[in-house]
Formats: structure tokens, C-alpha cells, sequence
């Protein structure tokens, strides 16, 4: 945990100071931008020189602390197919487009897991410098900029009427006609979706309680492996894809208060959202 928390915090201070320099007051968010932003799977899937250096930064550090463990990360890549033993998952900047634009909801995640379980997860929120972590069966806290801990726990809401709902979509089309298809059955039934656009972020959210519940298609492990934990230790029932998958299995992620769990799996069973969501 120590280490989580340490590498995690370098992180995020490293983007803190390199978003303006990058970008500047008027970032241009178009990708190619003064190459400073290229795209992955799709033209609307960036990724900028911060996401690569802050990869950098976390690789680093582990390697002085933990120099013998894996790792895999959402830039710098690694073995997907390997869990066994020690592997830190590692996502530099959780939420690439909200950075981009700069609107203040974007994370640096990081977990450690062993043999595929996460047994440490530290999500640091960048724009209000909160650092949410957990430890399996040792609870989950959220810390203040001003050192104040949270104990995090999930709103004890138990009718799925008036859940409020974060989700997340994928970037290729296909993925998101089905996405929308499915929100559009879902959204009746419940109070309200959200969509912050840091998958991370929003499983902290359900272990806050500042939503009930989280669902999406297609994360990868590092998009999960430390804010799920975080949610299951704020007491969130919470179900992820293979710790070997990959977000082209578009396999769903879903984590929601307990006492709307039941309700919530089966609403989602109905509409046929527990189905994985391939990538076209």
C-alpha cells in the first residue's frame, strides 16, 4: 500500500505541472496537435506524451521498490495473459479525453494484484488531489488534500428506482449502438445515468457513495483492477472481466451498493446487458 500510494502521488504531481506546459490555457484537443496526441483503437481514442511519460514515471519508481514484480500497463503493455505471482496494473492517466479538454475528472490508477486478484488499489483524482485506496479486507478510505481520512462506504440505498448510475462507453461504433441501445432501456427504470468518463473514477464514486451503482463494457484490466477493489472494500458487490482479458472481449464491469445488487443484476439481465459487447 505504501508504495501504491507513493508511486500513485508522483503521478499525479507529474501531471499536474505537465498539463499546462503541454497543452497551455487554450489546448487544442485535436489529435496530432503539435504531436503531442496521437489516437489508438479509434480517431476519437487519444493518447497524449503525458499519458506516456506518466507511464514512465510509475514504471520507474516501481522499478526502484519492487523490481522483481510484473507489470502491465495501458501504455508500456505487458503480459495480459500471465497473472500468476505479483503483477502492479497500472493506468497513468484514466479519463485521456477529459485531460484533453480539461475538464477535471480524470485519475492515475494503480493496483497490485497476485495471482490475478487485487489485493492493493490506489486511484488519485488529479484535479481535486484525492487519494481513494483499499486493502483487501482492510476497508477503503478516501484522504483529503488537508490529510483528513474517509472511511469509504456505499449509500445503503435499496430500491434500484432511485439509483443514480455512472457508465461508461466504448470508441468503436458498433460498440456504442449497442451502449445506447442499452442505456436507453436502462434509463427508464432508474433515477438518473451519469457518465464522468474515468471508469476508475466512477467505481470510486460507488464506494463514496456519490452514485449506487457503475456498469461497462470493455474495460481493461487497467481500467478495473484498483477501483473495483476500492468499491468491494467500501462494501459494493462487484463483478469484473478475467484479470487476462482485454477491452476487445467487451466484457461487462458492474459494481453497486448491496442492497440494490440483486435488483440491479437482474434489471441488467433483462435488458441484455451482462453479455459481453465484442469490439467491431
Amino acid at each position: 500500500m505504501d508504495v501504491a500510494v507513493e508511486v500513485a502521488q508522483a503521478a499525479a504531481a507529474h501531471v499536474r505541472v505537465r498539463r499546462p506546459e503541454v497543452f497551455g490555457p487554450d489546448a487544442d484537443p485535436t489529435p496530432g496537435h503539435e504531436v503531442s496526441v496521437q489516437t489508438k483503437s479509434t480517431p476519437t481514442d487519444p493518447v497524449t506524451i503525458v499519458d506516456t511519460e506518466t507511464e514512465q514515471v510509475l514504471r520507474g519508481l516501481l522499478a526502484e521498490r519492487r523490481g522483481d514484480d510484473a507489470i502491465l500497463g495501458e501504455e508500456g503493455g505487458g503480459r495480459t495473459d500471465s497473472v500468476a505471482g505479483i503483477r502492479w496494473v497500472l493506468d497513468p492517466i484514466d479519463g485521456t479525453v477529459n485531460f484533453l479538454y480539461g475538464l477535471p475528472a480524470y485519475a492515475i490508477s494503480v493496483a497490485a494484484q497476485i495471482d490475478g486478484v487485487s489485493v492493493v488499489g490506489v486511484v488519485v483524482d488529479v484535479a481535486r488531489d484525492i487519494v481513494y485506496s483499499a486493502a483487501r479486507g482492510s476497508g477503503a478510505h478516501a484522504t483529503a488534500p488537508d490529510g483528513t481520512v474517509t472511511t469509504l462506504t456505499c449509500n445503503p440505498i435499496t430500491d434500484v428506482s432511485l439509483a443514480l448510475v455512472a457508465t461508461g462507453f466504448g470508441y468503436s461504433a458498433g460498440r456504442r449502438t449497442v451502449q445506447g441501445r442499452l442505456i436507453g432501456e436502462l434509463l427508464p427504470r432508474v433515477r438518473d445515468i451519469r457518465r464522468v468518463g474515468s471508469a476508475a473514477l466512477d467505481l470510486c464514486m460507488v464506494a463514496s457513495g456519490a452514485v449506487d451503482a457503475h456498469f461497462e463494457h470493455g474495460l481493461s484490466p487497467w481500467d478495473w483492477a484498483a477501483g473495483s477493489l476500492i468499491a468491494e472494500e467500501a462494501g459494493a458487490v462487484v463483478r469484473v472481466p478475467s484479470p487476462s482479458s482485454s477491452s476487445a472481449d467487451g466484457a461487462v464491469t458492474v459494481a453497486a451498493a448491496r442492497g440494490i445488487d440483486a435488483d440491479f443484476t437482474a434489471m441488467l439481465d433483462e435488458i441484455g446487458a451482462l453479455a459481453p459487447i465484442p469490439s467491431d
